[in-house]
């Protein structure tokens, strides 16, 4: 009874935490606000040198994109060279244009240019990229008044680095105070930190906070909830959204005709590379453990997981994709058909040594013995030998 009692206290405990922590934050889900009708909404991004506004700026357009707008990405940073190619990179990447006047016009003039471009080309939202320093400058605050001063801002986001710590919410409240800030954005919430600065950042500047970065793509930006963020400090996980990154990026009927292939142990090597495309959609396998209860808390966030989306394991994925593609459509199919001299000319077609194709055809062939076992670890098998223990 005792210890029924005590974990009682604690699982109270841990849901009044949580509930605090919701609380802290902000409670609900924020979106930006657009102005209404046709009307084009203006966006200002402002943030520090190296916490990722450029690419977050990007990422955001990505967004409206998909929800139907058509966006229009401003190069409002005219002291670094490389920023100006940089969004343009990204900008057609994300089939979104970019504006741009060099870097020998005011960033104020830049704007009021961009917004008449968009005005004749019909993009109702409007982003512009500002400049950043390396630390907070009367300079920086003064360009940005001067943007706002010479065309309406309707909002004005701050991007900062979660892995700042205490920083961001000192460049947050320092933004706040100058200039106005709208919302938030926090970015490189994929490495070590839980994401504790938000609590702070939304106390401090009243600001919402709009959306986190977790990771280096283009997609990987998300909406931010408040207690999704909570269960990630807790080290409780974010399984909802996983959910939804496996609802929006994985192809609902292949998954099914792969459990159906995997039941009867048919798993071949189409069905390997499809496995891999469909994980590298949802962000590599750390980002699938990070989102898991235990597991993203237990190994202290994604950066300290065992180099599983490491640049050596992209490649080594590379080669085996490599490898697959040498394939005949029939070797895929049927794995059983690849001897000696298949492997040879897979290897040479590949590019890579024997080695490598043995390794591969080893792994792949311990991965369908563990399919077989499916049944049973599903609660099927012979007297329940391969049952999982919950």
């Amino acid at each position: 009874p005792s210890c029924s009692v005590a974990l009682a206290r604690i699982c109270l405990s841990d849901t009044v935490v949580n509930e605090e922590l919701v609380s802290l934050m902000g409670s609900e889900t924020t979106e930006i606000r657009l102005q209404p009708g046709s009307a084009a909404t203006v966006i200002m991004m402002a943030g520090l040198q190296g916490a990722g506004k450029t690419t977050t700026t990007a990422k955001l357009a990505g967004k409206f994109k998909l929800k139907g707008k058509k966006p229009l990405l401003v190069a409002c940073d005219v002291y670094r060279p490389a920023a100006i190619k940089q969004l343009q990179i990204n900008g057609e990447k994300q089939g979104v244009e970019v504006f741009s006047m060099g870097d020998k016009v005011k960033p104020a003039d830049i704007a009021k240019a961009a917004l008449e471009h968009g005005a004749k080309n019909g993009n109702n939202i409007i982003i512009l990229d500002t400049a950043g320093r390396l630390h907070i400058d009367e300079d920086m605050m003064a360009e940005l008044q001067e943007i706002k001063e010479a065309v309406t801002v309707h909002q004005t986001i701050l991007v900062v680095d979660a892995m700042t710590g205490q920083d961001a919410v000192n460049v947050a409240k320092s933004f706040h105070e100058k200039i106005g800030i709208d919302g938030v954005i926090v970015t490189k919430l994929d490495g070590d930190t839980r994401g504790g600065a938000a609590l702070s950042i939304k106390a401090v500047t009243g600001r919402p906070i709009l959306y986190v970065g977790m990771g280096e793509k283009l997609s990987d930006l998300e909406q931010f909830y408040p207690d999704r963020m909570a269960s990630r400090i807790l080290g409780m996980g974010d399984v909802l959204t996983l959910i939804e990154k496996a609802g929006a990026e994985l192809d609902e009927e292949k998954a099914r005709k792969m459990t159906e292939k995997m039941k009867k142990a048919q798993f071949d090597y189409e069905d390997y590379l499809e496995s891999m495309n469909q994980m590298k959609k949802m962000g590599g396998l750390s980002g699938v453990m990070s989102m898991m209860p235990g597991l993203g808390g237990a190994m202290g966030g994604r950066s300290k997981m065992p180099d599983l989306d490491s640049e050596e394991n992209e490649k080594r994925m590379a080669r085996m994709e490599a490898m697959i593609y040498s394939m005949t459509p029939e070797e895929r199919r049927n794995p059983d058909l690849i001897n000696l001299p298949r492997k040879h000319r897979i290897a040479k077609g590949a590019g890579v040594d024997i080695s490598e194709v043995n390794r591969m055809v080893k792994q792949f062939n311990e991965t369908r013995k563990m399919m077989k076992k499916l049944p049973g670890l599903m609660g099927g098998g012979k007297k329940g030998r391969f049952r999982l223990p919950f």
